[in-house]
This record gives C-alpha cells, structure tokens and sequence, in this order.
C-alpha cells in the first residue's frame, strides 16, 4: 500500500462537494438545533430554511460535532488506506470543534495532527485545499500542515452584516460589542483576527457599508496572486455583483468563488451577511 496522507477538515468550511471529491477532502458536520431538533450542517437543514427561522426569529444554536464523531471519520479514514491525518478545524475561539478533535485523535488508528487554523468558511477551506494539494504531491503529515498554516497566515476574512443582534445573541462578537451601543444607526464592517470576529468600521448605509467591503478586499489583495471567495446568506445578488466587481479589478486574481455560507455560520450572522476572503497563494 502507498503512503497516503488524508485531508480531514469539518463542514464549515463551505468547499465545494466536487472539489472535496477531486481531492479526497472528508468533512465532518457540525450541528444546527433549530427548536428542538439537532440537524447536521450540509444534509439535513438548508441555508433556505435557516433564513426563515431567523427571520420568524425562531431559537437557533449550533453544536460542535462529539470526539466519537471525529474518531469514527479518523477510523473510516485509515481504512481507506490513510497512513496519516491532517485534520483541518474552524477557529477555537469560535467553537469547541478543534477540541473534539483533539480528544478522537489520541486514539485514533494512525497518526492525526490537529489544526486550529484560526480561520473560518472558505478561509478555513482554503487551508484545507493548500493541505490537499500538498499530500497529492507526496507531502509528509508535517508538509501539509506546514502548507495549511502558511495558507492562513496569508489569508484574511472581511464581512458585512446587516445586523449585529445575530452574533450578539451567539456570543460570538468579543471586542464587537463595542458597536452594539450605536448598532441601529450604522451598518458594521467586521474581520477575522487571531481566531475571533472584530469591529473592523461602522459605516452609515448598506451600500457605503458594502462598497467600503470591495475596497478594503481590493487593498488587502493588491497585485498578488490571489484566491478569492464571496459568501452570503440570502443575498445571492449583492453577492454575485460584488464578486464581478472584484474579478474586474483585482490583476492577480487566480480562482474565484461565490457561494452562500452554511447553517452553522449563518446562524451567528444572520440574513444579509457578505463576507469576502483574500487569501494569497
């Protein structure tokens, strides 16, 4: 059997299900409780129904998956003819994932190096894809950890929301609460550092606060080789035009993605939200 390094990351890292399958990425779910059901991001509850739970505001909270989750997909893994695991997780200041991770791991059939990259949906996905490449090169269980971490520390996440009441309820803005006092009369910018979402700027209206977004992204990009994802929940429009705005602008652009975020982060951010990630390659 050949030496094969696995990619393990977990499900809100929004890649798409043909590229998880072009590089044999496994994703374990994370969990939505929307009333009294617990629904796994990805299969059993849609961005769709999401959005209309929060807006009839309708109690939702989310759940990382348990160790014995990650142990059986660490288990099915080495079975398939892994010799090692990288294992890829959202950011530990935002959720207990890389935790459980941590625990499965110690006993798991072959050796697994956890990762809390400190970053989040397609930044998080990103690292993830960096990983992938390198173990399909014949990279060691270290090589691609060191690929995924020089990933992140190149890669920046920026967002909009239409509200903050989201991520409030969630506990999920640290520093952020800051603008809660003034909330209603701005729209907040907001951006991923060391692990946790930040104020980034108060802006008067959606559209300031959205064109302000472009900039910001197009500054961090500059004229390097960039990946960029644009993600959104309920805002397929503002998404898809922000995203050709950006194709036109950035000479460096390398792939581009649009997609509307999952369950899990929607629920902290709410309808409305855009996110750009800048990720340098």
């Amino acid at each position: 059997m050949s030496r094969h390094v696995a990619i393990v990351t977990d499900s809100t890292a929004y890649l798409p299900a043909p590229t998880m399958e072009r590089h044999r990425i496994t994703a374990v779910p994370l969990t939505v409780v929307l009333g009294d059901r617990a629904l796994e991001e990805g299969t059993e509850i849609s961005t769709r129904s999401l959005a209309q739970a929060l807006q009839k505001r309708r109690p939702v909270t989310t759940s990382r998956p348990g160790p014995e989750v990650f142990a059986e997909t660490y288990r099915r893994v080495a079975e398939a003819g892994a010799t090692g695991i990288v294992s890829l997780h959202l950011s530990a200041e935002l959720s207990g994932t890389y935790d459980a991770a941590v625990v499965a791991a110690r006993q798991a059939p072959v050796p697994v190096r956890v990762v809390d990259t400190g970053m989040i949906a397609m930044a998080l996905g990103f690292c993830a894809l960096a990983a992938a490449e390198t173990a399909e090169a014949g990279g060691t269980v270290d090589e691609a950890v060191t690929s995924a971490e020089k990933r992140a520390a190149g890669t920046s996440a920026y967002f909009y929301v239409d509200t903050l009441d989201y991520l409030r309820r969630g506990g999920r803005i640290g520093a952020a609460q800051a603008l809660l006092g003034s909330a209603l009369a701005v729209k907040p910018l907001l951006e991923l550092a060391g692990g946790r979402i930040e104020p980034l700027e108060k802006v008067r209206t959606a559209s300031k606060a959205i064109a302000r977004l472009e900039e910001i992204a197009a500054d961090r990009a500059g004229g390097a080789e960039v990946d960029i994802a644009v993600h959104h929940l309920a805002a397929h429009e503002r998404a898809s035009a922000l995203a050709e705005r950006l194709r036109t602008r950035l000479p460096g652009l390398a792939d581009l993605h649009v997609s509307e975020v999952g369950a899990v982060i929607g629920a902290h951010t709410g309808p409305g939200l855009l996110g750009v990630v800048v990720s340098a390659r």
